[in-house]
C-alpha cells in the first residue's frame, strides 16, 4: 500500500469546487477497481489523504499526474509514502 498526502495551494478554495466532479469520477472508478483503501480531505482543510492498494510507487505515480487536482494545482505539493496496514 502507499499513502499520498496532498498539500493544498493558496488557490486550492477556488480550484477544488471546479474541479471535485473529475477528481471524484477519476477516485470512483480507481476505488472500482479495488485501488483505493480509503480517500478524502483533512478536515482543517490543509489538503488530503489517499490510500492506494498498489504494488508500486510508480503506479500511485501514474495515478497522482493524471488527477485533476495535481493537474490544476489544488495541491501545490504532495508526497507518496510507502504504507503498512496493521490495524484492522
Amino acid at each position: 500500500m502507499y499513502v499520498f498526502i496532498g498539500y493544498d495551494s493558496p488557490e486550492a478554495k477556488e480550484l477544488r469546487p471546479k474541479l471535485r466532479p473529475a477528481h471524484l469520477e477519476k477516485l470512483k472508478n480507481l476505488n472500482q477497481a479495488g485501488k483505493i483503501v480509503l480517500a478524502g480531505p483533512f478536515a482543517d482543510g490543509s489538503g488530503s489523504l489517499i490510500v492506494f492498494n498498489v504494488s508500486t510507487k510508480a503506479e500511485v505515480e501514474l495515478i497522482v499526474k493524471t488527477d485533476p487536482y495535481v493537474m490544476e494545482r489544488v495541491f501545490e505539493r504532495y508526497e507518496i509514502k510507502p504504507f503498512t496496514k496493521v490495524l484492522p
